[in-house]
């Protein structure tokens, strides 16, 4: 056993449970000082409950902490933050209507005489943006900035509070491959100037590229802790899964039929005149996957909302089949469902499902007026409990309880559960948004190869992903938006993260630069 002084961090018999859930087993972990350890696993695995536990809004039930060697047991966030530890959430903790600077000093003001302390945290802040590359206009609100630079606000806002280990949560999720890149840089110089900074991330590509060690959890436990120069992705997959992985999708080339979703000019002016998507064209043909690329926030979620019936196009149109929908003949999502139109939403809190209904009441969400699951004017209940049975075997959803409700399974199954119930109505045209966000790396192998069943059967998949892994990996097509606008198309055999990463900053090569819908050829 190493000493203790070598150690940021040690967890040994950390034990937490809600309930029958038993989210944390006897969890062992020790992180080296001044280095970047990553932490993977499955959804459900008990990395976020960890973490939680490290930074003060859980208690374990048992075991033992040390920070910096010494024990440690916070009641709440602000212990963790007096002990040097700081935590960059996956949804930023920012108020969009301050600062950068208003940011940062919210909640430690250091004192009554606001106009002093604003003016000591700009000073310490110009040093630290400058000693780490973070480099933010520190007098900008935030609702002004870039997702890649509201990162840099919450990292600045730990280091401000004088973090000696920073915890990440899905850093990347919504930056560019270049944005990513920049963070990394920033990472292994906050390393190398004596930061510890902990990585939860699914991307294992990235626990490659960036960290020094690290541990893999199953199923609440601790299975292993290797150093990132001796494993591969495919020993990392077969640990947080406990079997072998296809990391790669096998798929023919697609064959293409007729256009089943057609756009054309397609326009969308919200409630305060800010065009979100502008003049979009394009085809998505029986038989193949378009993908759509684009930093979170550039108009792809609204374009997913206007094909999907929740909003209505201010002008263009599009086509479902034989069905047109216009501001002049507008339709709902019921009615886009009936056309043959299936839709698994970005957000599936928000409009995937409803938390308090159990499973198989959430199985049926807007399809629950079919016949087959009515008998008469009474719902079939046999037939929707069996259903939602045997679909939740099927697409692996833990624990497979019908009766369970929604918000007791964890962000990965219900993922399951949303696309399970889209894809299994069989829709013609499939639009998919961010299919593989919060899910392990095993759901994520088998929810792909359905995506591509659904092409090979010679449905139409629009799908829209912040993870061009993914859109390369699915996409026969793919469609880049920046700013509203489809800027680019190119197809998937001559696409790479490089090209792609330029067109999604709207640097975009002539030959690349879209067709309208009617000259998209299949």
């Amino acid at each position: 056993m190493e000493q203790t002084a070598h150690f940021a961090i040690e967890l040994s018999g950390i034990d937490k449970r809600f309930g029958e859930v038993h989210a944390n087993r006897h969890i062992d972990l020790q992180v080296r000082k001044g280095s970047i350890h990553g932490i993977v696993g499955e959804n459900g695995a008990g990395k976020s409950t960890l973490m939680s536990i490290i930074y003060g809004f859980y208690h374990a039930d048992s075991g033992q902490m040390l920070i910096d060697g010494q024990p440690f047991r916070p009641h709440g966030s602000q212990d963790a933050i007096t002990a040097g530890i700081g935590m960059v959430h996956q949804h930023f903790m920012l108020v969009n209507n301050f600062t950068v600077l208003e940011n940062v000093i919210l909640g430690a003001e250091g004192g009554w005489h606001l106009g002093r302390s604003m003016a000591s945290a700009e000073k310490m802040l110009k040093e630290l943006a400058s000693r780490y590359g973070l480099e933010v206009p520190l007098h900008e609100r935030i609702e002004n900035l870039p997702v890649g630079l509201q990162q840099r606000v919450e990292i600045l806002k730990a280091l401000y509070r004088q973090a000696k280990i920073l915890i990440l949560d899905e850093p990347t999720g919504v930056l560019t491959p270049q944005e990513a890149d920049h963070l990394f840089e920033i990472l292994r110089k906050l390393r190398d100037q004596g930061t510890t900074v902990i990585l939860i991330t699914h991307k294992l590509r990235e626990i490659l590229a960036i960290t020094d060690q690290v541990s893999i959890m199953r199923r609440g436990e601790m299975v292993a802790h290797v150093a990132t120069a001796d494993t591969n992705k495919e020993e990392l997959a077969e640990l947080m899964v406990g079997r072998k992985v296809r990391l790669k999708v096998d798929k023919q080339a697609a064959q293409p039929g007729p256009a089943l979703l057609q756009t054309r000019q397609l326009t969308y002016v919200d409630a305060a005149g800010v065009t979100r998507v502008k003049a979009a064209s394009f085809a998505v043909h029986a038989g193949e996957v378009v993908g759509i690329a684009g930093v979170s926030g550039n108009g792809q979620s609204e374009l997913l909302s206007l094909l999907g019936g929740i909003l209505q196009p201010t002008s263009g149109e599009f086509t479902i089949g034989s069905h047109l929908v216009s501001a002049d003949s507008p339709a709902d999502p019921r009615k886009v469902r009936h056309y043959g139109l299936g839709h698994v939403p970005e957000d599936r809190h928000k409009m995937g499902l409803i938390n308090r209904f159990e499973a198989q009441e959430a199985y049926i969400l807007g399809y629950h007026d079919r016949a087959l699951y009515n008998r008469g004017l009474l719902q079939d209940k046999a037939t929707i409990l069996a259903e939602c049975q045997d679909k939740m075997t099927k697409w692996d959803v833990r624990p497979p309880i019908p009766t369970l409700k929604t918000a007791n399974f964890s962000g990965g199954n219900q993922q399951k559960l949303v696309i399970a119930r889209e894809v299994e109505q069989d829709p013609d045209v499939l639009l998919i948004g961010q299919p593989t966000r919060g899910v392990d790396i095993g759901a994520i192998e088998y929810i792909h190869q359905q995506v591509i069943a659904m092409r090979d059967k010679g449905k139409a998949v629009l799908l829209v992903s912040v993870e061009l892994d993914e859109i390369l990996s699915l996409a026969d097509r793919i469609l880049v938006m920046a700013d509203g606008a489809i800027v680019g198309e190119v197809s998937a055999a001559e696409a790479d993260e490089r090209t792609l990463g330029l067109m999604m900053a709207n640097i975009v090569p002539e030959h690349l630069q879209p067709t309208t819908a009617a000259e998209t050829t299949p």
